[in-house]
């Protein structure tokens, strides 16, 4: 009989994050968008009994997600809203640090995400990138260019009025 080792208490994908779960309309089309507009790596789908999908996992760059449709039947906690069911809005922004934030907007944008601030060298030392894609959810990508310390990064935060 093989010997049982223990399972490791925190699988490495989720070691240092908070890992943001997002509901979308459909999911399917979802990780389809990610994964031509930010080359994200689907993981694994669970299918819903009904349709759709209950639950899946993608990598952006090195950061791991979870999103599932959210009317998908045999959701244990009940009533999950996609941006667009709470009117457009959306009371999250997800960050991702990736090498290369230019040609990460332009593959983007062209598979139909809204760029809202083209790739901008900000105060903070990144190279940056903010856009909505087409669920509805507002994304902020980075490329780290210079490390800036706390008095400069307040400096020109100052500067910037």
């Amino acid at each position: 009989m093989a010997e049982r080792t223990a399972p490791i208490e925190i699988p490495d994908r989720y070691r240092y994050a908070v890992i943001p779960h997002i509901m979308v309309d459909d999911a399917a089309a979802a990780i389809d968008f990610y994964k031509q507009a930010f080359d994200a790596h689907e993981e694994f789908r669970i299918e819903a009994p009904g349709g759709g999908v209950l639950h899946a996992e993608i990598t952006v760059g090195r950061s791991s997600m979870m999103l599932g449709d959210a009317g998908a039947d045999g959701s244990e906690f009940g009533d999950f809203r996609s941006p667009a069911a709470l009117g457009g809005g959306t009371s999250v922004t997800l960050h991702v640090f990736v090498s290369d934030v230019d040609s990460l907007a332009r593959r983007a944008e062209a598979a139909g995400a809204e760029i809202l601030q083209p790739p901008t060298d900000m105060f903070h030392g990144d190279r940056t990138v903010v856009l909505r894609d087409p669920s509805g959810h507002m994304w902020v990508f980075l490329t780290h260019v210079e490390d800036v310390s706390e008095e400069e990064l307040l400096r020109r935060l100052a500067a910037a009025g």
